[in-house]
């Protein structure tokens, strides 16, 4: 292979002052790019899952790490929180009733209401960006599917329908 037959490259020095070039054509842009709301948790704080008292159990701290609060307690797992877009209340599943089942409570831990009811598994539950539905994994169908319901339980529907494993939902 010749000289010639080679792809010109542009020298290092070009590369650096394109990148610096499209940074700023980037950054003029942003204040025209619409906002968006804090998603999830837009109240600030986090929500996480902690074994310390024996079992997995929802609790919710600051940002910073302060003020950890336990949000469930019981003798069952309490796993993956999820938070509404407004931060107002937590989706999660739990084993309470011997299975996997989807949860929602307020931000608080109160009012926590059982969504989904079957003997298979649901689990994964994730908050549509306006908070109208959540999206979860079941196996109510034999095999792992991604179903979506309103955020009050009603109108699950499964959305994969797919023989292969489909799972772990993201908005």
């Amino acid at each position: 292979m010749t000289v010639m037959d080679r792809a010109p490259v542009a020298p290092p020095r070009l590369w650096a002052s394109c990148g610096r070039w499209l940074a700023a054509a980037l950054l003029a842009l942003l204040p025209a790019l619409p906002a968006h709301a804090v998603f999830p948790g837009g109240n600030g704080k986090i929500a996480f899952v902690s074994i310390r008292d024996g079992n997995a159990e929802i609790y919710v701290m600051s940002a910073a790490g302060a003020n950890q609060t336990r949000l469930t307690n019981n003798a069952a797992v309490d796993y993956r929180p999820s938070w509404s877009p407004d931060g107002t209340r937590i989706a999660f599943y739990s084993d309470r009733d011997g299975d996997p089942e989807i949860f929602v409570m307020n931000a608080d831990g109160t009012g926590q209401t059982q969504l989904t009811f079957n003997s298979e598994y649901d689990a994964d539950p994730v908050w549509s960006a306006d908070g109208t539905q959540i999206a979860f994994s079941s196996q109510r169908d034999g095999d792992d599917e991604i179903y979506v319901m309103n955020a009050d339980g009603s109108g699950q529907t499964n959305l994969s329908n797919d023989p292969a494993y489909d799972g772990t939902p993201a908005w």
